[in-house]
């Protein structure tokens, strides 16, 4: 059973930077994707950005391009998302996500919404404030 865990959210001051973890745990194979969606106050969760265990490539949103490295260790099982340069509007409840024998980011996995998920965490709140 596949379980997924975030930790490293918090309060920052916009221009600030936070690293969220996702330790998972289950997979079968070392090769998957996995990665990250948040969810504001009020509107609908979002994908943010993956990362592949099988290649290494990865997928960001367009919101968070330039700002956000998203990067992994199968070693270890965990997957990082490093945030910099945090907004007001990044603000939402962050979680690690994971689809069944998905082995690489597919971009519309990422980028039409939560349905193409199978896995999730419970999410960590991210809150960029001053």
């Amino acid at each position: 059973q596949v379980q997924l865990v975030e930790s490293g959210g918090g309060l920052v001051q916009p221009g600030g930077s936070l690293r969220l973890s996702c330790q998972a745990s289950g997979f079968t194979s070392d090769y998957y994707a996995i990665g990250w969606f948040r969810q504001a106050p009020g509107k609908e969760r979002e994908g943010v950005s993956c990362f592949s265990h099988t290649d290494g490539s990865t997928y960001y949103a367009d919101s968070v391009k330039g700002r956000f490295t998203i990067s992994g260790d199968i070693a270890k099982n965990m997957v990082y998302l490093q945030m910099n340069s945090l907004k007001p509007e990044d603000t939402a409840v962050y979680y690690c996500a994971s689809r069944r024998s998905a082995a690489r980011c597919i971009r519309y996995h990422w980028s039409d919404g939560p349905d193409s998920m199978d896995y999730w965490g419970k999410g960590t709140l991210v809150t960029v404030s001053s």
